[in-house]
Parts: structure tokens; C-alpha cells; sequence
């Protein structure tokens, strides 16, 4: 067994929670339901509109991949992250998130001056996460961040599709893949968001590179990336630049490819408020559960039962003692 379960590479973020109405959406000009990519005086201006709900806000760090990383090493799977943050109060938020949950990082040679990234998380009364991001300097994220040894020392390589709208990142996320490659790493990658895939399918394609070995998406994404409406020829379109793949489906659970058949996994029946940090859960859960050996059906059950729990509190994780608690739960052990 390597050192490392898992080797994320992504956006650091310090997430803002509000609560809001579909109406104050509107009234902001916000996408529901998407990931918008905004400058720093946008973002304050959105804080501006939600002066009297800031009462209700909640900070912890974020990012696609962090919290990822945090989910497989809060089960038990060791994780190094590369990221990038700046030597301010919110990047001093996001290092120490990262350690209380035992994540391996690239942060300890010092932090340069910057604003660290924020990305402002709106809930709607549905569950819907809007999603309006200033990347600050995790914009400018590059191979400097990256572990070669750390990646070569590790079972797999997870990349954040997000890192596709910053050129130094989307350079990184390559060099990533390719010394995994070079290492005889596993290489899992997320679509992250459908407008990643609309947007920037090109250099996603780049990120991708001939194959990967396992893709993360959602079902809006998977048939995005197959310019389909039809999700039979979304998953044929998968097979084509990955090996296997998982394809989140909400309320309908997901699907699951391990490179020879495909398996459909149930939701977990709750009660959804929050959705922010689903798919990240998920992609942590499962990956600590492939780090364990188990197949990817029982990986899927796990990282669907770990997912709705998440939707059914608010904050893209969970607290610390429920990690081992639900783990055990699931698996009846204490690995």
C-alpha cells in the first residue's frame, strides 16, 4: 500500500453559506443552480444585497477537491491535497480545516501575500446550491504546487475540473496526470459543473488527456459531455475517454461503470436542505471506499449513503465524529 490513498488537486476556497429566497436569485441577476465564476467587486456587491442574511452565514473551507480530500481522510484514507492559498485570515482558515482532518498538503513552505479564494454558496428553499466564486489567488495555482513524490507515492491521482478556467491550473492538472501516468498512478477526474463541460470542453479534453482511469459527473454533465440528450449515448460518449465512471443522478441514485458493467446504485431516501458539497462528498466516500478494495456497486452504496447525509444538513460536510460513526455504520468495522 502506497502512503497515499488519494492525491487531490483543486481550488482552495473558504465558503460563505447564505440562506436565500428564489426571489433575492433574481433580484441579484444569480444562476440558480450553477457555478458562476466572478471578480472580487461582484462578490462584494452579492454580499452587499445580503446584508440582513449574513447573520445566518457560515464559513469553512471549500473547493471541489479539498473537500473531497477531507471526506476519504476523515474515513480513514490517507490524502495529500495541492492547492493554493494566501497568507491572510481565510487561507489561515482553509490550512487549518485541512489539518484538524488529517490532509497531507503543499501549504508549508509558506504563503504568498493575496487574497485567498472565497466562493459564496446561496441555498434555496429547494436545496439548490447558486454558487458565485472569486478564485483570488488559487486562480494562479500552477506545477509549483505539485508534489511529484507525493503523486508517485500515492494509489490515485484525483483531478478538479474546475481547474480548467486557469490556464497555470489546467497546466498543473496535466503535468499532474502525467506524472501519475508515469508513476503507474490511477487517475480519477470530476466534470465538476455542467458549464465546465459546455464551456471549457477543450481543455477538460486536455485534462483528460488520452484516457483517464475514473470519471466523477453528474448526469447533466455526463450528457454534456455527450452533446446528448439521451443517457445511454452520454455513457457510451464516457467510455471513450475513461475506464470507468460514476454518474450521480440525485433522487435517482447513481450509475456505475468499473470498465465492464455497469450497476445502478439507490439513493438514500432524506430530506434535502443543502446540496452544497453532494458530489464532492460522494467522490471522497467512494474513493475511500476503492481504497479499501471493495467493488465499485458497495463503493457506490457507500458514497450515495454518505452523500445524503450531507444534503440533509447544511455545509458540504459533515461533522468530525460522524465520519468513523458512518463508516462503521456502513462497513461494521473500524479500518
Amino acid at each position: 500500500m502506497k502512503k497515499y490513498w488519494v492525491y487531490g488537486i483543486g481550488a482552495a476556497l473558504v465558503d460563505t453559506e447564505i440562506e436565500v429566497q428564489d426571489s433575492d436569485l433574481e433580484r441579484m441577476g444569480v444562476e440558480k443552480s450553477l457555478m458562476t465564476l466572478v471578480d472580487e467587486a461582484r462578490q462584494a456587491d452579492l454580499l452587499g444585497h445580503l446584508q440582513d442574511h449574513l447573520v445566518h452565514a457560515s464559513h469553512a473551507s471549500g473547493g471541489s477537491a479539498g473537500n473531497s480530500m477531507i471526506a476519504t481522510a476523515q474515513f480513514g484514507g490517507p490524502t495529500f491535497m495541492s492547492c493554493k492559498v494566501a497568507d491572510d485570515e481565510y487561507g489561515d482558515i482553509y490550512v487549518a480545516d485541512l489539518e484538524a482532518a488529517g490532509v497531507e498538503h503543499c501549504l508549508r513552505d509558506g504563503r504568498e501575500n493575496g487574497t485567498t479564494g472565497k466562493c459564496l454558496v446561496l441555498i434555496s428553499p429547494d436545496a439548490e446550491r447558486s454558487m458565485n466564486t472569486f478564485l483570488g489567488i488559487s486562480e494562479t495555482l500552477s506545477e509549483a504546487q505539485l508534489d511529484a513524490g507525493a503523486i508517485a507515492d500515492s494509489e490515485y491521482l484525483y483531478v478538479e475540473g474546475y481547474l480548467v478556467t486557469s490556464p497555470t491550473g489546467r497546466a498543473a492538472a496535466i503535468r499532474a496526470r502525467q506524472l501519475a501516468e508515469a508513476a503507474g498512478v490511477k487517475t480519477a477526474l470530476s466534470f465538476s459543473d455542467p458549464g465546465m463541460v459546455e464551456f471549457f470542453r477543450e481543455g477538460m479534453a486536455d485534462m483528460i488527456g488520452e484516457r483517464v482511469d475514473l470519471v466523477f459527473c453528474n448526469e447533466e454533465e455526463a450528457k454534456g459531455w455527450g452533446r446528448t440528450d439521451n443517457l445511454e449515448d452520454a455513457i457510451a460518449a464516457l467510455k471513450q475517454v475513461t475506464h470507468s465512471f460514476v454518474i450521480t443522478r440525485g433522487a435517482k441514485g447513481a450509475i456505475t461503470f468499473d470498465g465492464e458493467s455497469l450497476a445502478h446504485v439507490d439513493a438514500h431516501p432524506v430530506k434535502a436542505v443543502d446540496t452544497n458539497g453532494a458530489g464532492d462528498m460522494f467522490a471522497g466516500a467512494f474513493l475511500y471506499a476503492l481504497g479499501r478494495g471493495e467493488n465499485y456497486r458497495r463503493a457506490g452504496e457507500f458514497a450515495s449513503l454518505a452523500a445524503g447525509r450531507v444534503v440533509s444538513q447544511f455545509g458540504p460536510r459533515l461533522p468530525a465524529a460522524n465520519y468513523p460513526a458512518l463508516r462503521e455504520e456502513f462497513f461494521s468495522d473500524s479500518l
